[in-house]
C-alpha cells in the first residue's frame, strides 16, 4: 500500500485550495477523500452504536456460541480480583502489589483512561514504566528494586511501591491566523518510595490505558502489509521513516513484529492480555507464571497467592477472546459536508502518511476477523515524534523518541463513552487539536500544515476525526 504523499499547504482557504494548487492533484485528493467516507470501519464486525456503551459490543458477525464466550470473557474483564485466599477462588490472587483491581478499572467501558487529577484520585489508567540502561533479550532492563512498572497499590500488609505525581505547566502558542492556544506540559516524579531509592539512571515512561476495540482485526493484518509500509531510511524522501519494532514473543519464544502498546512492544493480543494481568493486577498465568515481586521485596514474595497459575488457561482464553472480538463502532455523519471537507484536509496535511486509512485482514483463528476491509488509521509502525513527546526510554527497537501510530477508529466517541477528551500516550493533550499540535519529528510537517490552516479548515479536520 503506497503512502499518501505529505503535501505542505500554507494559507489554505476553507476548501483547502491554493491559487497555484494543481487541479489534477486537487482532483486526486478529492477522490482519495471519498474512500475515507466508510461507515464500516471494522468491516463486517462493525457495530452500529454511538452511545455510552459504544466500545463494549461484540463483533457483529460472531456465531451464537462465540457470543456466549464473549460474554463470559466480559465478566472476567469487568469484575474485580480479590486478595487470596478467598471463597471466590475464581478471582483471588490480587497483587501483592498492583495498579488496578480489574481490566475495566483502567479501560472503563472498554474505553480510554485519563490522567489522575491528584495522587489519591480514584481514577485509574495512567501507569509508569521503569527501566535502567541496557536490555535483556532486547527488552528494557528492569529497575533493580521496583521492576518494570511502578505499583502504586498493594494488598493489606504489603507496602505499595510509591506514588506517581504529575505537575503541569502551560506552554503558549499561536496558529498562523493569530488565534492562540496553550499546551499542557507534564512533569513526572515518584514520591513515597517504600523500598528505598531507585537506581540513579532509572528511566520512566508514563502510559495511559487506551481504547481496546478492534485489537483482533489489527492482529489479523498480514505481516507483509505492515512491512510494506516500513521505510526506515526514508528512501522515498517524504520525511516519514516508519520502522517495525521487533519484540519477544513469549509463546513462540522468538522475535516477532510488535503491534500493540504505545511503543509496539507486544506482538499478540494473548501476550498483551497476559502481560496486563501480570503487571497491572498482579495475576500470574501460564505465560507469566512468577509473581511480580522484584528480589528486594521480600514481603511481596512471601505473600499468599491464588493458585498456580492464578488465572487458569480456560479463563485467560475467554478474556483474550473478548479482547480480540470487541467491535469497532461505525463511522458517523459520512454525508455531512464538513466531515467530507475535513477528510480532504486530513489528506492534504499528510496525516494519512502515518495514520494509514485502510487494510484488508488475512486469515485468523477467529473466522469473523478474517478477510475484512478495515479502516483503523494506523500503520502500526514506530515514528520519531520529536523531543517534546520523547520519554527517552528505549523499548526493544523503539528509541526514546519513537511511538507507534495509534489507531484513530473510535476516537470521536471517547468523550461519549469516558467523559473526557484526553489524548496521546500520557493524556497530556486536552483535545484533538492539542494532540495534533504536540506532533514533532516526523509529524512536524503535518502539524505545521494544520497550524497554518484557517480556522474553518482546522475545525473541519477535527470534525472529520470526531466522526471516526
Amino acid at each position: 500500500m503506497p503512502r499518501v504523499p505529505v503535501i505542505l499547504l500554507a494559507g489554505l482557504v476553507v476548501l483547502g485550495l491554493l491559487a497555484s494548487y494543481p487541479s489534477w492533484r486537487w482532483h486526486k485528493i478529492r477522490q482519495e477523500s471519498k474512500s475515507l467516507m466508510q461507515e464500516l470501519l471494522g468491516g463486517e464486525t462493525t457495530a452500529f452504536v454511538s452511545n455510552r456503551n459504544a466500545f463494549s459490543f461484540s463483533a457483529r458477525n460472531l456465531t451464537n456460541e462465540e457470543r456466549r464466550t464473549f460474554e463470559v470473557g466480559d465478566s472476567f474483564f469487568t469484575q474485580n480480583w480479590v486478595t487470596a485466599p478467598a471463597s471466590t477462588d475464581a478471582r483471588d490472587g490480587l497483587g501483592p502489589t498492583f495498579n488496578a483491581l480489574s481490566c475495566s478499572s483502567c479501560h472503563t467501558l472498554d474505553g480510554r483512561a485519563q490522567p489522575p487529577a491528584t495522587p489519591d484520585d480514584p481514577e485509574r489508567g495512567l501507569l509508569l514504566r521503569l527501566s535502567i540502561p541496557g536490555a535483556a533479550a532486547g527488552s528494557p532492563l528492569a529497575e533493580p528494586v521496583y521492576g518494570t512498572q511502578l505499583q502504586d497499590r498493594a494488598i493489606n500488609g504489603i507496602a505499595a511501591e510509591g506514588q506517581l505525581v504529575i505537575h503541569y505547566e502551560e506552554q503558549e502558542g499561536a496558529y498562523a491566523d493569530g488565534e492562540t492556544y496553550s499546551l499542557q506540559v507534564p512533569h513526572y516524579s515518584v514520591e513515597d518510595l517504600a523500598y528505598g531509592p531507585m537506581h540513579p539512571d532509572t528511566m520512566i515512561s508514563p502510559r495511559i490505558a487506551p481504547v481496546v476495540i478492534g485489537m483482533g482485526l489489527l492482529e489479523a493484518i498480514p505481516e507483509a502489509a505492515i512491512l510494506a509500509l516500513a521505510d526506515p531510511d526514508d528512501t522515498d524522501g517524504d520525511g516519514i521513516s516508519g520502522r517495525v519494532n521487533r519484540v519477544w514473543d513469549v509463546e513462540q519464544e522468538a522475535t516477532a513484529i510488535g503491534r500493540f502498546g504505545w511503543k509496539a512492544n507486544t506482538p499478540t493480543v494473548t501476550q498483551q492480555v497476559a502481560g496486563a494481568f501480570h503487571q497491572d493486577i498482579g495475576i500470574t498465568s501460564s505465560l507469566f507464571p512468577d509473581e511480580n515481586c522484584p528480589f528486594p521485596q521480600t514481603a511481596c514474595q512471601a505473600a499468599l497467592h491464588g493458585g498456580t497459575p492464578e488465572v487458569p488457561a480456560d479463563r485467560l482464553d475467554k478474556v483474550i477472546f473478548y479482547s480480540l472480538t470487541l467491535a469497532v463502532p461505525a463511522m458517523r455523519d459520512v454525508n455531512e459536508t464538513e466531515v467530507r471537507l475535513g477528510a480532504r484536509h486530513f489528506l492534504q496535511a499528510g496525516c494519512a502518511a502515518c495514520h494509514v486509512p485502510s487494510f484488508t485482514t488475512g486469515d485468523h483463528a477467529i473466522e469473523a476477523l478474517s478477510h475484512q476491509t478495515i479502516y483503523p488509521y494506523t500503520d502500526l509502525l514506530l515514528h520519531d515524534m520529536g523531543d517534546a513527546l520523547a520519554d527517552h526510554r528505549p523499548d526493544f527497537a523503539a528509541s526514546g523518541q519513537e511511538w507507534r501510530t495509534p489507531p484513530l477508529w473510535g476516537i470521536g466517541l471517547v468523550d461519549t463513552v469516558n467523559g473526557h477528551t484526553r489524548f496521546l500516550h500520557d493524556g497530556r493533550a486536552r483535545n484533538l487539536a492539542e494532540a495534533i499540535l504536540w506532533h514533532g519529528g516526523e509529524g512536524e510537517a503535518a502539524r505545521e500544515a494544520f497550524r497554518k490552516m484557517p480556522r474553518e479548515a482546522r475545525m473541519a479536520l477535527i470534525r472529520f476525526l470526531e466522526s471516526l
